[in-house]
């Protein structure tokens, strides 16, 4: 199973303070950890909502907003993407992280879908082009 792994945004991040070189060595280390156990498929830390922008669908109506966003606890500051056996391997290797923010913070867990589980939605067709899709994301 897949699963994203959220690093929540905190108010330092929101303001731009960046990690310690110490807290840079700690993530690297256990980024380490997590390609030689063959968990981590991608991983990155995001610039703050500051610099972000906001597209919000209404039908055909597009609206974009720029940041920054108001409600930090609902920001991301990080993400990874693992291939773990389970949630209870995901959990295990989460709670091994170093502290990803200079003082509290939170990671959130979440399975990634897979093809399998939109049932008969997802037809011989779209598997195809998923197939396509993801040859031409690997030689990219």
């Amino acid at each position: 199973m897949r699963v994203m792994v959220i690093v929540k945004a905190t108010a330092d991040s929101e303001a731009g303070a960046m990690p310690s070189t110490e807290l840079l060595e700690a993530m690297g280390k256990y980024n380490e950890l997590l390609v030689e156990a063959g968990i981590m498929l991608a991983g990155e830390g995001l610039h703050p909502s500051s610099k972000g922008k906001r597209v919000a669908f209404d039908g055909a109506s597009r609206v974009v907003t720029d940041g920054p966003f108001t409600e930090t606890k609902e920001l991301i500051a990080g993400f990874w993407l693992w291939r773990v056996k389970d949630m209870d391997e995901a959990v295990a290797w989460a709670r091994r992280c170093p502290n990803p923010m200079p003082g509290p913070s939170e990671i959130e867990i979440r399975p990634v879908f897979e093809a399998e589980d939109f049932g008969e939605a997802f037809t011989p067709e779209l598997a195809s082009q998923e197939e396509r899709l993801r040859a031409k994301i690997a030689e990219g």
